[in-house]
């Protein structure tokens, strides 16, 4: 396993070819986001998303407690008017960073996962959690809103009447009913989210690279369009690997009964 680090407390991890596990690693403050630290995952994610060797990301936490507090509120305290706005495109760009990584995602959460350490987790494609998880956007609490994407891809998850509840509430949920309600998509053991992301990631990343990104693109571009405009996107998706290499490969393997040797293009 190798690792590159962006800053004191980002690090990029990379199992074995097509796997890569982004790290929050600013475990003295449960990964609060500071100014600093967004502009880091800012920068994995670019480097991120210009590496077509990588199929599939887990973003991960090495917090024993949490996943992510959310926005630093100790560094906000000092802030002008003028600080907040200066800082506000670097933050949306470390949001943005992960949501617009064009392969898979997946969050693998433990702890705590609040405010903006749960909309981090709300930008990937599927929040593996385990047991101790405790999720929530409790953004008016402290007088703001939910402004890493959360009044957009929460409803997207669980509807527009149960996220104005759990938006206007500010209320934390923890891992058995964050399942029923749709905040999280599998629940594991306590301890088990970080294996079970990366065991996730590994079985996505034996898929066709240029169908998961193809994919993906249709599941987010298609996402609240009517039915008829969807089915163009996903043609359009279609059109984009119906005549790659790994389409041809894909289809050769089935016939001869082998695992494809994915070309990536």
């Amino acid at each position: 396993m190798s690792e590159q680090r962006f800053g004191e407390w980002i690090a990029v991890r990379r199992h074995g070819d097509h796997v890569a596990e982004l790290v929050l690693d600013r475990p003295k403050a449960m990964n609060a986001v500071s100014s600093e630290l967004a502009g880091r995952i800012a920068e994995a994610t670019t480097a991120l998303a210009a590496d077509d060797s990588v199929r599939a990301v887990v973003l991960t936490s090495t917090h024993e407690r949490a996943f992510c507090v959310g926005a630093d509120l100790k560094e906000r305290n000092s802030f002008t008017d003028a600080d907040l706005s200066r800082q506000r495109p670097r933050a949306r760009a470390a949001y943005t960073g992960v949501l617009e990584l064009p392969m898979p995602t997946i969050a693998a959460v433990h702890g705590f996962a609040l405010g903006g350490g749960f909309e981090l987790a709300l930008s990937c494609d599927v929040i593996v959690a385990d047991a101790t998880a405790v999720v929530g956007l409790p953004e008016v609490s402290v007088g703001v809103i939910p402004g890493g994407g959360g009044t957009q891809l929460l409803p997207r998850r669980v509807g527009a009447a149960r996220a104005a509840e759990l938006i206007f509430s500010a209320r934390r949920v923890e891992a058995v009913e964050a399942v029923e309600l749709g905040l999280i998509d599998q629940l594991t053991e306590e301890g088990q989210d970080r294996t079970e992301a990366l065991a996730l990631a590994t079985r996505i990343a034996a898929n066709s690279p240029v169908g998961l990104r193809a994919a993906k693109r249709a599941l987010r571009l298609g996402h609240g369009l009517d039915l008829r405009a969807g089915l163009e996107v996903e043609d359009a998706a279609w059109r984009s690997v119906a005549f790659s290499g790994d389409r041809a490969e894909g289809v050769a393997a089935f016939n001869e009964k082998r695992r494809p040797d994915w070309p990536g293009h």
